[in-house]
Protein backbone atom coordinates (compact mmCIF):
# COMPACT_ATOMS: atom_id res chain seq x y z
CA UNK A 1 0.00 0.00 0.00
CA UNK A 2 1.38 3.70 -0.39
CA UNK A 3 1.64 5.85 2.18
CA UNK A 4 -0.06 9.21 1.69
CA UNK A 5 2.27 10.77 3.22
CA UNK A 6 5.22 9.88 1.48
CA UNK A 7 7.12 7.91 4.46
CA UNK A 8 9.34 4.92 3.72
CA UNK A 9 9.67 1.68 5.20
CA UNK A 10 12.75 0.95 4.89
CA UNK A 11 15.21 0.29 7.49
CA UNK A 12 18.47 2.13 5.76
CA UNK A 13 20.74 3.89 8.04
CA UNK A 14 20.94 7.54 7.54
CA UNK A 15 24.28 9.27 6.07
CA UNK A 16 27.19 8.76 7.98
CA UNK A 17 25.69 5.58 8.72
CA UNK A 18 24.71 6.24 12.29
CA UNK A 19 21.42 5.15 13.07
CA UNK A 20 18.84 8.07 13.83
CA UNK A 21 18.31 7.23 17.51
CA UNK A 22 22.51 6.68 18.17
CA UNK A 23 22.32 10.35 15.77
CA UNK A 24 19.73 11.45 18.13
CA UNK A 25 21.64 10.22 21.68
CA UNK A 26 24.44 12.01 20.61
CA UNK A 27 22.83 15.25 20.61
CA UNK A 28 22.01 15.75 23.76
CA UNK A 29 25.16 15.89 25.69
CA UNK A 30 26.32 18.38 22.70
CA UNK A 31 23.57 20.24 23.73
CA UNK A 32 24.70 20.48 27.46
CA UNK A 33 27.78 21.12 27.14
CA UNK A 34 26.60 24.12 24.99
CA UNK A 35 24.17 25.36 27.52
CA UNK A 36 26.83 24.84 30.18
CA UNK A 37 29.23 26.94 27.87
CA UNK A 38 26.88 29.60 27.18
CA UNK A 39 25.39 29.95 30.26
CA UNK A 40 28.84 30.78 32.17
CA UNK A 41 30.19 32.72 29.75
CA UNK A 42 26.64 34.94 30.11
CA UNK A 43 27.32 35.46 33.80
CA UNK A 44 31.07 35.84 32.87
CA UNK A 45 30.59 38.88 30.55
CA UNK A 46 27.50 40.16 32.81
CA UNK A 47 29.31 40.36 35.79
CA UNK A 48 32.65 42.52 33.87
CA UNK A 49 30.06 44.52 32.31
CA UNK A 50 31.21 43.50 29.08
CA UNK A 51 30.04 44.78 25.25
CA UNK A 52 25.98 44.64 25.75
CA UNK A 53 25.66 42.85 22.23
CA UNK A 54 28.39 40.31 22.71
CA UNK A 55 26.17 39.52 26.39
CA UNK A 56 23.18 39.38 24.56
CA UNK A 57 24.58 37.03 21.98
CA UNK A 58 25.71 34.70 24.47
CA UNK A 59 22.10 35.17 26.38
CA UNK A 60 20.28 34.32 23.01
CA UNK A 61 23.07 31.03 22.66
CA UNK A 62 22.04 29.75 26.27
CA UNK A 63 18.18 30.10 25.81
CA UNK A 64 17.92 28.76 22.24
CA UNK A 65 20.33 25.46 23.52
CA UNK A 66 17.57 25.14 26.67
CA UNK A 67 14.99 25.35 23.55
CA UNK A 68 16.58 22.74 21.86
CA UNK A 69 16.93 20.85 24.87
CA UNK A 70 13.37 20.84 25.69
CA UNK A 71 12.06 20.17 22.14
CA UNK A 72 14.38 16.67 21.92
CA UNK A 73 13.18 15.76 24.86
CA UNK A 74 9.32 15.69 23.71
CA UNK A 75 10.37 14.61 20.13
CA UNK A 76 12.17 11.49 21.67
CA UNK A 77 10.81 10.82 24.84
CA UNK A 78 8.98 6.99 24.70
CA UNK A 79 5.86 6.54 24.89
Amino acid sequence: MNDPHGRSEATTPAAGGASPSARSRAVRPVLWVLLVFFAAADMVLSRLDANMVVDTAFGLATMACATCLIVHHYRNRRG
